[in-house]
């Protein structure tokens, strides 16, 4: 199959859906290009979910710049967007004169950055506002600007904003190469076919680096970085309600203990520069890692609420900041690479800049009127009785509960695979709904929510994956296999 477009968009994590939604705003064609099954299926669905202040970055740096910018975008956005987000503020914590040092290199480095309401608090203060806080703790950052969101949900509103306006989604189409075109434009072949363009956009994440440099003659290095998480389950209180770093280091913010919101914990994550940047894998080592370096954050921390463990790829490149722009001798492509943390914080700034850079490059004009996206209604776990009452009256499948642990109906599952970047696995109607989020992960629900894929999809149920590729839940069915017996007997 062959294709073209104005613009076409290689990655469709958190950057790549941001830069697609701004470019929908535009008079032009646009194809997203994703090698997995779903939106946000890298970085962009393994990471804290902190939406940074600011403090870290060096002054100057695009890091910086776009992490400041893009943070101030978040609250509008995702009251535009109906995506959970909340400031809940952030402690860094030091346990000795070293650490304080670096607390107050930081706090310059935050203020040269225009952070505001940054200040050093000693351990009473610090214990006060936290009291699950190790009684070792010497002094503490204060970033009362810092915040959560979902880095998922965020994706996918982005990318339903971006299809609503014109914006095509293909997945399971892995780039295998890309080339430019006698003519001033790109192809990028893929195993369904090829795409021709008149813009290039890399947003490939830990990939980035290998398209670059397969039309550039600048080579870049990137460093595939993995950390490693903890999943706690939801608690009423919870022991903290900002986020808790301990003191960075050249490998990374470090270990974090956060509140998510949806009211779990998470800690982590590991750093650590593997070979292979598609090797998600946990370890022993790194969530002994893990627990180790949180339990010096909160000596009060048991293990016996873990719902589950995950890691996510950073890309990391040698030159430790972001590129975002042209590409210097190849004209006509742009990129986005080495979106790292605080990626999550800088990609609405990311793209609208980006989107601006190509607009301008194609003399594009933008759209009269786009489409809003609709509000989704409140989650049924959230609704009062009366609310429930009212959304089984006009949905009778709102009183079909799917996912008893994160109460999910078959209504919101129905509608998660009929958004405009629909839901078609297992993974993909979890992070759109939670079904399969709670204490049994899918242990009751999964197989209900694959019935109701394969009714809404029309695939036959062993068709059904978990997260795409052959990750098949069904190998066959009984008839057939009582067959196959027969047949050997």
């Amino acid at each position: 199959m062959r294709s073209e477009s104005d613009i076409l968009i290689i990655g469709s994590g958190i950057t790549g859906c941001a830069v697609a939604r701004e470019l929908s705003r535009y008079n032009a064609s646009v194809i997203v290009l994703e090698r997995e099954s779903d939106v946000a299926e890298g970085a962009t669905k393994a990471n804290s979910g902190i939406v940074h202040a600011g403090y870290d970055a060096f002054p100057g740096t695009r890091k910086a710049r776009y992490n400041i910018l893009g943070a101030s975008m978040y609250p509008a956005l995702c009251k535009e967007l109906g995506v959970p987000y909340r400031r809940n503020g952030a402690l860094v914590i030091g346990f000795d004169e070293a650490d304080r040092a670096t607390i107050e290199n930081l706090l310059a480095r935050g203020k040269a950055n225009g952070v505001r309401g940054l200040e050093i608090l000693e351990r009473d203060e610090a214990l006060r506002l936290e009291p699950a806080l190790s009684p070792d703790v010497l002094c503490a950052l204060s970033v009362p600007e810092s915040a959560i969101v979902s880095p998922y949900e965020m994706a996918f509103a982005l990318a339903d904003d971006a299809a609503l306006n014109g914006v095509s989604f293909r997945f399971n189409e892995p780039v295998r190469d890309v080339s430019a075109l006698p003519d001033g434009r790109y192809a990028v072949v893929t195993d369904a076919g090829s795409c021709v363009c008149r813009v290039l956009i890399n947003c490939a994440g830990a990939s980035g680096a290998e398209i670059h440099n397969r039309l550039s003659s600048e080579r870049l290095e990137m460093v595939h970085r993995r950390g490693q998480y903890y999943l706690l389950d939801r608690a009423d209180p919870q022991p903290f309600t900002r986020t808790v770093f301990q003191c960075p280091s050249v490998m990374g913010k470090g270990v974090l203990v956060t509140p998510t919101v949806h009211g779990n914990l998470l800690l982590g994550p590991t750093a650590e520069d593997i070979d292979d940047p598609l090797d998600t894998a946990t370890t022993a080592g790194g969530l002994s890692e893990v627990l180790a370096k949180a339990f010096r954050t909160w000596p009060g921390l048991s293990v016996r609420s873990n719902i589950t463990n995950f890691s996510g790829i950073r890309a990391h490149l040698t030159g430790d900041d972001f590129i975002v722009g042209p590409c210097d001798g190849c004209p006509g492509y742009f990129e986005a690479i080495g979106i790292e943390s605080p990626g999550l914080s800088s990609a609405p700034a990311i793209g609208a800049e980006l989107s601006g850079m190509v607009a301008a490059w194609l003399h594009l004009s933008r759209k009269e009127k786009t489409v809003p996206l609709p509000r989704r209604p409140k989650p049924f776990h959230d609704m009062t009785d009366e609310e429930r009452a009212r959304a089984v009256q006009a949905d009778p499948s709102y009183g079909q509960i799917v996912c008893r642990c994160e109460t999910v109906t078959e209504a919101e599952i129905r509608a998660a695979i009929r958004r405009p970047v629909g839901a078609y696995s297992i993974d993909a109607v979890k992070r759109r709904t939670r079904a399969g989020m709670g204490r049994c992960q899918g242990g009751f629900c999964m197989p209900r929510v694959a019935a109701i894929i394969a009714e809404e999809t029309g695939l036959p149920l062993q068709e059904i994956t978990k997260n795409g590729g052959a990750s098949r839940l069904l190998s066959g069915t009984l008839s057939s296999f009582g067959k196959e017996n027969a047949d050997h007997e």
